[in-house]
């Protein structure tokens, strides 16, 4: 398929619905209603900043981290990526360089700091400017859903060309379903996009735990992994999750802390970390041609017993990345809406969970992984889309699944 600009409104028009709506609360947000959820959303990074749904004792949680003032997002630096969208490139780019036909493009660095490389020697989401640091436009705002814009000028954090992107974000019945299209202008360019929520589904209301540890998750077509250095940097080894091993969410459901008293445990989420950064593959395409929307089901499945809250995240991306919030340390707070009265109200090391739909993480730097087709994109080509539909239902007992 080849898109033009002029007709990228065929593209968006199953996503948006033809019902205007009100513009900004006072607070910055944009609402959206499905049935069974409520969202808002805010133009910095094309964030989703709360998401309610009613557990199974019928209270309202908010399960997603956030501010509860739009304008906080672009003030608070020490806590970044919150519900955003990375880009133009998400995840982690090795030695910050990339190569497009024989020409090497340099971006900058801005993570893992060294004496000698003082911003870092690798670049995550997009470089210190990338697209979950900046302002989309809306572009489009009904009842049931919200279009948001951004146009990324060529160059930009060293990136070649222009790319025009638009994200839309939908509620329907108990579904919040996302569709993401870039378009490159001028240049043939790397884009690899994502959604950056950070989750509990226990909406940090838990009078038990304040972790998300306790959830269950389940990756039933994620028998292998990316394999990564001490920075998280992939090597180009793909590597088998063995039944039972630490990186096993494949063969049976377990909770995120279940392995936790693993030795493999340590340095699973890099230098000197405990947890999980991991990105594990999708191998839908053993079983041959498949419907991402409904065939084999969902890609990962998370779960809270507490809460009843059970989340299936439906995707035609071929990989994903789970966070288990290691570098949380209680500095963030929660929202107004979130939380018990008493106790601590902010997000504690494991207190939340990042799910990622995205393709194999820096695959522009290992050519022998062949996913050229699926991150470089160039003018009058195909453009870059992903979708996912997260599917949300309420378990009434005390057992998941």
């Amino acid at each position: 398929m080849r898109v033009s600009i002029v007709s990228l409104g065929t593209l968006l028009l199953p996503l948006v619905s033809s019902q205007a709506s009100s513009g900004p609360d006072k607070d910055g947000k944009y609402w959206i209603y499905g049935e069974g959820l409520t969202a808002a959303f805010i133009p910095y990074g094309a964030s989703i900043s709360n998401l309610f749904i009613n557990d199974r004792y019928g209270i309202r949680r908010d399960i997603v981290a956030g501010f509860d003032n739009a304008s906080y997002y672009g003030i608070d630096k020490q806590h970044p990526h919150f519900g955003g969208v990375p880009g133009r490139y998400a995840n982690r780019i090795k030695n910050s360089s990339f190569e497009i036909d024989g020409v090497t493009y340099h971006i900058p660095a801005n993570e893992n700091p060294t004496p000698d490389h003082p911003d870092g020697v690798d670049t995550l989401h997009g470089g210190p400017n990338g697209w979950d640091w900046r302002n989309f436009t809306v572009v489009s705002h009904t009842n049931n859903s919200i279009t948001f814009s951004i146009v990324d000028p060529d160059g930009e954090m060293g990136f070649p060309g222009e790319v025009v992107s638009y994200i839309t974000y939908t509620l329907g019945n108990m579904t919040w379903d996302l569709k993401m299209v870039a378009i490159p202008t001028t240049k043939k360019t790397p884009i690899m996009l994502s959604s950056h929520t950070y989750w509990n589904l226990d909406g940090f209301a838990n009078n038990e735990t304040d972790l998300v540890l306790n959830h269950t998750f389940y990756m039933p077509y994620s028998g292998q992994r990316v394999g990564v250095d001490n920075i998280l940097i992939p090597t180009g080894d793909i590597l088998a999750n063995q039944p039972g091993s630490v990186n096993d969410f494949w063969s049976a459901p377990k909770q995120i802390g279940s392995s936790f008293g693993d030795p493999e445990i340590q340095g699973n989420c890099g230098f000197n970390c405990s947890g999980y950064d991991t990105c594990w593959l999708v191998n839908r395409e053993q079983y041959g041609p498949y419907d991402w929307r409904a065939d084999g089901g969902f890609v990962a499945r998370l779960q809270s017993a507490w809460s009843g809250i059970q989340l299936d995240v439906y995707s035609d991306q071929e990989a994903f990345q789970m966070y288990s919030c290691n570098g949380q340390n209680g500095s963030m707070a929660l929202k107004n809406t979130q939380g018990l009265s008493k106790g601590p109200r902010t997000i504690p090391k494991y207190g939340c969970v990042v799910l990622e739909v995205e393709d194999w993480i820096d695959a522009i730097n290992q050519p022998e992984w062949q996913r050229a087709s699926k991150q470089i994109y160039e003018p009058g080509g195909d453009p870059y889309v992903l979708q996912a539909s997260y599917r949300f239902s309420i378990n009434t007992t005390d057992t998941p699944y």
